[in-house]
């Protein structure tokens, strides 16, 4: 498993952008702008990160900006942690042995979110290329919030 990122919504991207880099001095690794979705997602990167940055390798920061007005009250501006995993099912199928509820099942072969027992969304992520779809997976519901 590999740190991937963290995810912190903001209010005011200019704002933020100014905060972290150029107070703080994180770098822009790169962005999306999702038209249909109405966001933006900021990938930032610290200074000591460049060689890793430069293969993707870099721990980031990802600021989600939604271009609809939102309040983020009671830590909803913090979104998530993220890790990359070799093999989706097989990491879901594990925490799933061990008492873990996936909240959100990798039914695209890709994408999982869990909770920490401080109510943290982690979300895991596939390396590489989406799975074929499977099942129990592609049939799971999703179970509470993530």
């Amino acid at each position: 498993m590999r740190y991937l990122h963290t995810m912190i919504r903001v209010q005011n991207l200019d704002d933020s952008l100014n905060f972290y880099c150029h107070k703080l001095g994180l770098i822009e690794s790169h962005r999306i702008e999702n038209e249909e979705g109405r966001f933006s997602l900021i990938y930032l990167y610290a200074t000591d990160d460049t060689e890793q940055a430069r293969v993707n390798e870099a721990p980031l920061i990802e600021l989600t900006y939604n271009w609809d007005r939102e309040s983020y009250e009671g830590g909803r501006n913090f979104g998530h942690l993220a890790f990359e995993v070799d093999n989706i099912y097989a990491s879901c199928q594990s925490l799933m042995d061990q008492g873990i509820i996936i909240n959100r099942p990798p039914r695209d072969g890709y994408m999982a979110f869990i909770k920490s027992p401080d109510d943290i969304s982690i979300e895991l992520l596939q390396k590489g290329n989406k799975l074929a779809l499977q099942e129990p997976w592609l049939s799971m519901e999703n179970k509470g919030s993530w």
